[in-house]
C-alpha cells in the first residue's frame, strides 16, 4: 500500500476544527509511507501554517492521553493527577625525542576513515587540546616529559566538542542560553520575539539539556598556543548534537525544541465532580492552547541566529524558508538543522543551512553522503503495530551545502550511527524489529523483537530497498553493529551474546553466514585487520543462577572463517563495580595499531574503603592486543589522586573526575579527564613523567 502526503495533510487539516463545543477526536494512526520523501515549502506563510498545524496536532494528541487514561487517574487532580505516559615496547626514556614530533600517534576514533568526528579532546602529535568545564586548554605534549599547559581560553556557555583544523584553528561547539530579541524572520520587516521569560514550560517532549537554548560556534586561533584568540563567533538556534568534518568542510547537526507560546499548558488545574465537567475543561484547555499557538509568528517559532561582529555588534543570520523541508510521513514535532560550515580566510565561518521539520534521530556520514534516520510516529498503541524508520540522504560532494537527494523507509529502529554504513553506493542498515502485542491486561503492550540488515541504493530521488536478510535473534535487540567492506557484524542480546556474521557482497541478497553465542554482550565492535574483531562489553553469566558477577570484558573474535566465528580470547576487566566510558562512547576506545596497544578509561568504587574518595579509583587501563596471543595487561596510569587535591571534588553534569579519553604517541600514554592530563611511558605506567591539572570552576550562568 502506498501512502502519500495527502493523507497526513488531511490529518493536519483536521486540527484546525477544534474550536467548537464538540469533543475533539484523535485522528487514527496513519500507515507507514512506502514512498517517504522530503518536500519544500512554497513560501514562509506555508511554512508557518505547517508548523502551527503540526504543533496543534501534537498538543491535542498529548492532552488526549489524559482523556484516554482518565479512569486510571491520569491528568485529573482529584483522581491522583500526574504526567500522562508518553509513547515511546622500549625501556623508559626521557620522554621522547625533543626534535620534531612522534613517529606515530592516535587521534579521534572515527567511524569512517577520512571523516573526522568532533570531540572534546583533539591532538596533532605535539599539542593536546582539551575542553574542560568552560575552558579550552592548549597543552604542549611533545616531548612527553615536557607536558605542560601552554595557554587556556574561557569560553561562553557550555563547550561540548571541537575540531582542530590544519590552519591552527579550533572550531568549538557550545551550548549557550540566549534571550530572545526582536528578529526579522523572513516574513518581511521585523517582528518582536518574546523575551526568554515569556517562553512556555516545556511540553512532555522535553526541553533539551545543558541549560542552553542555542548553539555557539567559536573559531579560535591557536597559532600562538600561549594566547588563544577568538576569531569568529556564530550563534544559531537549536541544541548541538554532533558534527563531522571531511575535505575541510564541517557539517553540524542541531536539534531544536520549538518555542511554545506563553500560556500553553500540559495539564488541567482544579477539581471536577463529573466526567462531563472534566471533558469540558479538557476541551477548553485544548482550544485555548490552539489559540495561543496560532497567534505565534514565524519569527517566534524560528528565531534567527546572529554573528558577533568585531565591534561586538550583532549581525543577524536570517532563515531562508526555501531551506526547510517537511516529511510526507507522520512524525512528532521537531526541528533538525544540518549546518554546513567552511572557514573563509582562516577567520570567518560561511554558513549554509538545510532544515528538516522532524524529530531528531541517528546520523551517519561518509565522505560523500550524510544520512538522517528518524522513526515513524504512531499516535496510539495498537495490536500488531510495527516500528519503522525513515531514512533521508544528503549529498556532500559540494563543499558549501548538504543537498537533499532522496528518502526511504526501513522496518525497525536503529541503535546508533554504527547501524548505518555506505559501501560502493549502497547503504546498509541494521535494525531491531519490534511488533507490539496489546491486550486488556497490558494496554501499553509487550514487544516481540528480532533484527535484520537491509540494503538501499539511491534511484530516481528515492532510497530504494535492494535487499534484506532473514529475521534473526528472536526476542533479542541489537546491542552493537559494524560494517567493514562487504562484511557485516551484528551483536544481539537477551541472556547470551549472539555474534552474527554477514556476507554483503551481493546487496540484493544480504546473507547471514555465521553465528556464535557467548555469555554477555558487546556494545562496541572495532576492526582488527581483516580477520578479527576487538570488542568491549559486559560479561553476563549464561545461567541466571550463576553467582559469577557481571562486569566489564574485552573480547577478540576470529572471523577469518565467517561461517564459524570464534571468541579466540576474552578478558574480564576490574570488579563488578567497574565501568568504562568506552563501553558506550566509541571515542573513549583508543586502539594504537602501530604498537598493538589498547587504552580504555576505567573507574570503579571499592565499597570496603574507609571513605568514599579512598574507595574511588579512576585510571587508564592499557592492554597489548595480538591476534595470536590475545590480551596482555600492560598496566594502569592512575588519576585518582587528582580528585582528592581538587577543592571541588565530585561530579556535575558538565564536569567529571573520571578518566574519559587518552592519547598514545610512540611509547607514551596520556590519560585525560576534566581534572587534568597525565603522561607516562607505556612500560612504567605507575610512574608518571608529567601531570597538568586543570582548574575546577563553578559554571557561570
Amino acid at each position: 500500500m502506498k501512502w502519500t502526503w495527502g493523507s497526513f495533510g488531511l490529518a493536519l487539516a483536521a486540527v484546525g476544527c477544534g474550536g467548537g463545543e464538540g469533543e475533539w477526536e484523535q485522528p487514527p494512526n496513519q500507515p507507514v509511507s512506502s514512498e517517504a520523501r522530503l518536500e519544500g515549502f512554497a513560501g514562509c506563510s506555508e511554512l508557518e501554517a505547517y508548523i502551527e498545524d503540526t504543533a496543534v496536532l501534537d498538543m491535542r494528541t498529548q492532552l488526549s492521553w489524559q482523556r484516554r487514561w482518565r479512569n486510571g487517574g491520569i491528568g485529573v487532580p482529584d483522581m491522583g493527577a500526574g504526567e500522562p505516559p508518553m509513547a515511546s615496547p622500549e625501556a623508559p626514556g626521557s620522554g621522547g625525542d625533543s626534535s620534531g614530533g612522534p613517529n606515530d600517534y592516535t587521534d579521534t576514533n572515527n567511524q569512517v576513515a577520512g571523516v573526522d568526528e568532533a570531540d572534546f579532546v583533539k591532538n596533532d602529535g605535539t599539542r593536546i587540546f582539551v575542553i574542560s568545564g568552560q575552558k579550552l586548554y592548549v597543552h604542549k605534549s611533545w616531548p612527553a616529559a615536557s607536558l605542560q599547559a601552554q595557554g587556556s581560553l574561557a569560553l561562553e556557555g557550555y563547550p561540548r566538542e571541537m575540531f582542530l583544523t590544519d590552519q591552527n584553528r579550533v572550531i568549538v561547539f557550545s551550548g549557550v542560553m540566549v534571550a530572545a530579541e526582536a528578529t526579522g524572520g523572513n516574513s518581511g520587516g521585523k517582528s518582536p520575539a518574546p523575551d526568554v521569560s515569556d517562553s512556555a514550560p516545556c511540553s512532555p517532549m522535553g526541553c533539551g539539556g545543558y541549560g542552553a537554548n542555542a548553539t555557539k560556534v567559536t573559531v579560535v586561533d591557536v597559532t600562538d598556543p600561549a594566547s588563544p584568540r577568538v576569531a569568529d563567533e556564530l550563534y544559531l538556534p537549536g541544541m548541538y548534537a554532533q558534527a563531522r568534518r571531511s575535505n575541510g568542510t564541517v557539517r553540524m547537526l542541531l536539534n531544536e525544541t520549538f518555542q511554545w507560546p506563553q500560556g500553553v499548558r500540559w495539564y488541567m488545574e482544579g477539581s471536577f465532580s463529573t466526567e462531563k465537567q472534566w471533558k469540558k475543561a479538557l476541551r477548553e484547555l485544548m482550544n485555548q492552547n490552539e489559540r495561543l499557538i496560532r497567534q505565534q509568528t514565524l519569527a517566534q517559532w524560528l528565531p534567527s541566529g546572529w554573528r558577533k561582529a568585531a565591534d561586538g555588534s550583532k549581525v543577524e543570520v536570517q532563515h531562508d524558508c526555501q531551506s526547510f523541508y517537511r516529511s510526507n510521513t507522520p512524525t512528532q514535532l521537531g526541528f533538525v538543522t544540518v549546518a554546513t560550515l567552511n572557514l573563509e580566510g582562516n577567520e570567518t565561518l560561511s554558513l549554509n543551512n538545510t532544515h528538516l521539520l522532524a524529530p531528531p534521530g541517528e546520523l551517519y556520514a561518509s565522505k560523500d553522503s550524510l544520512y538522517l534516520a528518524n522513526t515513524h510516529w504512531w499516535w496510539w498503541p495498537e495490536n500488531d503495530q510495527k516500528t519503522y524508520s525513515y531514512l533521508h540522504k544528503f549529498d556532500l560532494r559540494q563543499p558549501g551545502e548538504a543537498r537533499y537527494v532522496g528518502s526511504g523507509v526501513v522496518e525497525g529502529t536503529l541503535l546508533n550511527q554504527f547501524s548505518m554504513d555506505e559501501h560502493e553506493g549502497v547503504l546498509r542498515v541494521a535494525t531491531t524489529l519490534s511488533t507490539l502485542e496489546v491486550n486488556d491486561n497490558s494496554p501499553w503492550g509487550s514487544q516481540k523483537l528480532s533484527s535484520r540488515i537491509t540494503t538501499f541504493r539511491e534511484e530516481g530521488g528515492r532510497l530504494k530497498e535492494v535487499g534484506k536478510s532473514v529475521e534473526l535473534a528472536d526476542g533479542e535487540r541489537i546491542y552493537s553493529a559494524r560494517f567493514m567492506g562487504p562484511k557485516g557484524y551484528v551483536v544481539t542480546f537477551r541472556q547470551t551474546d549472539p555474534l552474527f556474521t554477514f556476507d554483503l557482497s551481493d546487496p540484493a541478497h544480504p546473507r547471514k553466514v555465521g553465528e556464535l553465542k557467548v555469555p554477555g554482550f558487546s556494545t562496541y565492535i572495532h576492526p582488527l585487520g581483516e580477520t578479527h574483531l576487538l570488542t568491549i562489553g559486559q560479561h553476563v553469566p549464561e545461567n541466571p543462577n550463576d553467582p559469577t558477577p557481571r562486569g566489564l570484558k574485552l573480547s577478540l573474535f576470529d572471523v577469518s572463517d565467517m561461517s564459524h566465528p570464534t571468541e579466540a580470547f576474552t578478558l574480564r576487566v576490574g570488579s563488578s563495580s567497574g565501568w568504562s566510558d568506552a563501553s558506550y562512547d566509541h571515542k573513549a576506545f583508543n586502539f594504537f595499531p602501530a604498537k598493538g596497544l589498547l587504552a580504555i578509561p576505567f573507574a570503579e568504587y571499592l565499597p570496603y574503603a574507609s571513605d568514599y574518595w579512598s574507595g574511588f579509583r579512576s585510571e587508564l587501563r592499557v592492554f597489548r592486543v595480538d591476534a595470536a596471543t590475545g590480551f596482555t595487561a600492560v598496566g594502569a596510569l592512575p588519576m585518582s589522586d587528582l580528585y582528592n587535591t581538587n577543592p571541588y571534588s565530585g561530579w556535575t553534569w558538565y564536569w567529571s573526575p573520571t578518566v574519559r579519553r587518552s592519547v598514545m604517541a610512540d611509547d607514551y600514554v596520556y590519560a585525560i579527564s576534566d581534572a587534568g592530563v597525565r603522561v607516562a611511558n607505556v612500560n612504567t605506567l605507575q610512574v608518571p613523567l608529567a601531570t597538568v591539572q586543570h582548574e575546577r570552576e563553578i559554571p557561570s550562568p
